[in-house]
C-alpha cells in the first residue's frame, strides 16, 4: 500500500474515527509469504531469491534463527503474507544497534483484506515475530495530537534522537476513490508550529512556483531515498547510474507531488524544464560526492 501524505485528498476523513498511530521506520519495504509450504520474500517491487536479493533479506528469511518461526506461522496461517520494513542502514542511522537487521512487521494482509491491529498481533507474539506497535490510539485526533506523537515518537531510536515521522491507520476507512489507505505525518513536511491544515494555499513574497515544489517536496531524505533505492536494486553504486538519480529524481518527484502542487495552487503554469534544472542542481548540493 502507497501511504500518503496526511493532508491530502487521499486520506481526508481518515481522522474521523479509531486511528492507532505508529512509528514510521525506515528501512526497506519488505514482503514474506508462503506458497505450498516454501517462504516467499519480496521487496517493494519484485520477488526476491539468493542471486537477486535485497541487503539479504531473503537470506534473512530462508536461512536465519527466524525461518523455523515463519514456517510454523504460515502453516497456521497459509493465506496471510506479512509486511514490514527490513531494518538495513538507509537514510535514518540513528536506531539502536539492537534494531538493525531484524524484520519489524507493520500491516498482515489475510486473503486480500488488510487485518486490524488488534486481530494480528497476539499470533505475531505467539511466534516470537518482530512487530511495530502503535505509540497510541485516538479517538478523532486533533492535529496537534497527531504532531505531538510525532514529536516523541523514539520507538527504536538512540537517546536523545527520535523517529521519521508516524503513521495514522483507520481500519474502518475508505478515501472518497473506494480505497483503503494509510497516511503519513513526516516531520519535515510539518513546518508551521500552528498548521490548521497542510498545504500553502499561497506563495511567499516572489518566490517562484518551481522553486517551491523543489523546496517543499525535493528534500535531502527524498533524494537520499531515491539514490539508496536505486542502490538497493542494482546491489552496488556506478558513476553510470548519475543519468538515471538524475532522471528518476525528476520523475518522481512530478508523480509523487504534482497533484498536489495542483491544489495548493490551482492549474497554474509549470516551467517543467526550470523545475528539471532546479531538480538537477538540488541532487548535486545534496549529494556533491557523486559528481
Amino acid at each position: 500500500m502507497h501511504i500518503e501524505r496526511f493532508g491530502t485528498d487521499e486520506v481526508e476523513g481518515i481522522d474521523i474515527g479509531l486511528c492507532y498511530l505508529f512509528p514510521k521506520l525506515d528501512g526497506t519495504n519488505s514482503s514474506v509469504w508462503a506458497k505450498d509450504q516454501v517462504l516467499h520474500a519480496g521487496s517493494r517491487s519484485r520477488d526476491l531469491t539468493l542471486e537477486q536479493d535485497n541487503f539479504d533479506f531473503y537470506h534473512f528469511v530462508t536461512e536465519t534463527i527466524i525461518t523455523k518461526k515463519l514456517e510454523e506461522y504460515f502453516r497456521k496461517y497459509p493465506d496471510r503474507r506479512l509486511y514490514g520494513e527490513y531494518l538495513v542502514p538507509h537514510t535514518i542511522k540513528t536506531y539502536r544497534n539492537e534494531a538493525w537487521r531484524r524484520f519489524w512487521v507493520f500491516d498482515v494482509l489475510d486473503v486480500d483484506k488488510y487485518m486490524p491491529y488488534p486481530d494480528y498481533v497476539q499470533s505475531l507474539e505467539d511466534f516470537s515475530i518482530d512487530y511495530i506497535p502503535p505509540l497510541c490510539v485516538i479517538n478523532n485526533p486533533s492535529i496537534e495530537q497527531l504532531r505531538h506523537e510525532m514529536d516523541i515518537n523514539t520507538f527504536m531510536m538512540k537517546e536523545g534522537y527520535v523517529g521519521e515521522g508516524i503513521v495514522i491507520k483507520n481500519y474502518g476507512f475508505y478515501n472518497k476513490y473506494g480505497r483503503q489507505v494509510w497516511a503519513k505525518l513526516v516531520k519535515n513536511e510539518f513546518k508551521e508550529k500552528n498548521a490548521k491544515e497542510f498545504g500553502i494555499r499561497s506563495l511567499e513574497g516572489q518566490k517562484t512556483l518551481e522553486s517551491y515544489i523543489i523546496e517543499k517536496y525535493c528534500t535531502e531524505t527524498f533524494i537520499e531515498k531515491t539514490y539508496a533505492n536505486i542502490i538497493a536494486e542494482r546491489g552496488v553504486w556506478s558513476s553510470k547510474m548519475i543519468p538515471e538519480l538524475l532522471g528518476r529524481g525528476f520523475h518522481d518527484l512530478i508523480n509523487e507531488n504534482i497533484w498536489q502542487t495542483i491544489k495548493d495552487f490551482g492549474l497554474r503554469t509549470i516551467d517543467f524544464k526550470r523545475l528539471n534544472q532546479l531538480c538537477i542542481q538540488k541532487i548535486k548540493e545534496v549529494k556533491p560526492e557523486l559528481f
